[in-house]
């Protein structure tokens, strides 16, 4: 047996092929819209692939079950739960497919979605009991579970889909503890809240270390994964629903996409409501653009970006760098943006005698800002970051806070008679937002290296009540049951501590109560108490989270303190 996983970073997507090396029989598992990677493995190898499986109709990108479907002529085999408007094998519990030496027996997993299935994969050589793998679609992630709230929008609650996430997980946790552990999505994806950069573990170490598979009683289970989820793009919805319809496959699509458009085609496309898309690095956009052109780079989570901000209804014309449109127009497809109508010949170079046409975004260092406020000078700050990162990392005094995917509905909150000063973390959605300001006829200036650069100067940050209050609040509202790797930070005036080795099974009681007590006492000790016996020593005391675990040293706080940094925060919702 050759089981064999493709992950695609940009959209944190893994899938798979399972392949019996005696017959040349092949299965594709979640496999992505753009095929030439697992035609190009079947050739080589001298595989057939009969079989392609959804774990699930997919929402964060359009799937290529109807691709291979066309160039291989294979078979769609869904959860029995499906329903679909091409043909397809619904498969329930227990069903079993099998070729040569390999066999597949589905388990029903719904509560990321009705439908769900995860697939057991056996190579009988080893063992026809014991399996090798689970393949978990988005049922259960490393380090997290699929969130149960996509589906709520469309005849199913959340409620209902946490009920029935709960004993899918009770029922994956019965497997094997060294049964292979493959997800569809990793770190990244807005499927789940914390989902690890690993992309495969077994059964035994999730129910270590993953928050959701400890002890707990269904309410507190339901209550856990239904909190602090991420917002989700608009997109999510629509392609959940492409995935189930028959539709022209990506090569058809490509064909009629990709062509070349001159420059007055676009100004007059542009004029009627047309999408200009500036996929081009950020900083080569902010010194030259066409005016009214949004920007999301190629070179960030553009396919996340693209499904958030642009509209799927409305086409869209394409500015990029010679030989890259190519690429941004096929990567609009794998989210199931087939609504470009072309892209500008030439790029930017079709502007140059046209200089009425262009204008640049002002660029400004967090150094320059620092000293104009500091010498009495006032800008009209705009954080695009998320919630999470303003909490746990502060925000400049005054700053006005919209995040990223809120922007164009809350234009109406931003003064016009004050340029506007935008950053976020590290200069990518700062850059999205300024374009968009632009095209709503604000001015504003990008913040060089966002927050992570004014936080390197050590210019002022809010942070300390605030945030301490926010991390207590939160603390006490939840049940502790540690995350992945269980760790649990609390951030003080930019320090950070404590890790906590083993789930704890607390239930806090007094919801409201006991919180507003605990905080109270804390405000008290910190305005008069604590200048008298000294802040540090008691602050340490109230934040260390005990457990029956080891002490860990300070290096190893500060491993996972890193290794808590979001990645991804630069370019998520």
């Amino acid at each position: 047996m050759h089981l064999k996983q493709y992950y695609l970073g940009c959209l944190a997507h893994a899938s798979y092929i399972i392949a019996d090396e005696r017959t040349g029989i092949a299965a594709v598992v979640d496999p992505q819209r753009d095929i030439d990677q697992y035609l190009a493995d079947a050739e080589a190898n001298g595989w057939r692939i009969q079989y392609v499986f959804l774990t699930h109709f997919h929402a964060d990108f359009l799937a290529g079950h109807i691709e291979l479907r066309n160039a291989t002529g294979a078979h769609i085999y869904l959860g029995a739960r499906a329903e679909a408007e091409y043909e397809f094998t619904p498969v329930k519990e227990g069903d079993v497919v099998e070729f040569g030496d390999v066999r597949l027996k589905i388990l029903e997993t719904p509560g990321h979605t009705p439908e769900g299935i995860s697939i057991l994969v056996y190579d009988v050589r080893q063992s026809d009991v014991h399996p090798h793998a689970v393949l978990t679609g988005d049922t259960l992630f490393i380090g997290d579970v699929g969130r149960p709230d996509l589906l709520a929008s469309i005849g199913v609650t959340a409620n209902e889909l946490a009920e029935m996430l709960f004993g899918s997980i009770e029922k994956l946790k019965q497997l094997p503890d060294d049964t292979l552990v493959y997800p569809a999505h990793g770190a990244g994806s807005l499927c789940g809240k914390s989902l690890s950069e690993e992309t495969v573990s077994t059964i035994g170490e999730q129910k270590r270390y993953n928050y959701a598979l400890q002890t707990m009683t269904k309410a507190q289970f339901i209550k856990l994964v239904e909190a602090d989820q991420p917002d989700a793009p608009d997109y999510f919805v629509y392609d959940a629903i492409r995935n189930r319809q028959e539709r022209p496959d990506l090569d058809a699509t490509m064909k009629q996409n990709v062509r070349p458009l001159e420059l007055d085609d676009v100004l007059k496309m542009q004029s009627r409501g047309v999408q200009v898309l500036d996929v081009r690095d950020g900083v080569d956009f902010e010194g030259s653009h066409l005016k009214g052109s949004i920007n999301i780079s190629l070179k960030g989570k553009y396919a996340t970006w693209c499904g958030t901000l642009l509209n799927h209804d409305a086409p869209i014309v394409v500015i990029a760098d010679i030989g890259e449109h190519e690429e941004a127009v096929m990567r609009l497809g794998r989210i199931g943006f087939d609504n470009v109508t072309g892209y500008l010949r030439n790029g930017m170079r079709a502007l140059e005698a046209h200089p009425e046409l262009v204008e640049i975004t002002p660029r400004i260092t967090a150094a320059t800002v620092g000293e104009t406020m500091q010498e009495g000078g006032q800008f009209q700050i705009l954080d695009v970051r998320s919630s999470g990162e303003r909490e746990r990392d502060g925000f400049i005094d005054g700053s006005l806070h919209i995040p990223l995917n809120q922007l164009e509905s809350r234009m109406q909150e931003m003064l016009r008679d004050r340029p506007v000063l935008v950053h976020c973390a590290g200069g990518y959605r700062s850059v999205v937002a300024c374009s968009l300001l632009q095209k709503h006829g604000l001015e504003c200036s990008d913040m060089v290296g966002g927050f992570k650069a004014w936080q390197t100067l050590g210019l002022p940050v809010v942070q300390a009540d605030r945030a301490v209050a926010n991390s207590v609040w939160r603390l006490l509202r939840r049940d502790s049951f540690s995350r992945p790797r269980n760790s649990l930070t609390v951030h003080i005036e930019g320090s950070l501590s404590m890790n906590n080795d083993v789930p704890s099974q607390r239930s806090i009681t007094m919801e409201i109560l006991f919180p507003l007590i605990v905080l109270a006492i804390w405000f008290i000790m910190n305005a008069w108490v604590l200048p008298r016996f000294g802040v540090q020593t008691w602050l340490s005391g109230a934040c260390e989270v005990r457990s029956d675990s080891k002490p860990q040293s300070a290096s190893e706080i500060q491993e996972t303190i890193e290794h808590q940094e979001d990645p991804a925060n630069e370019s998520s919702p």
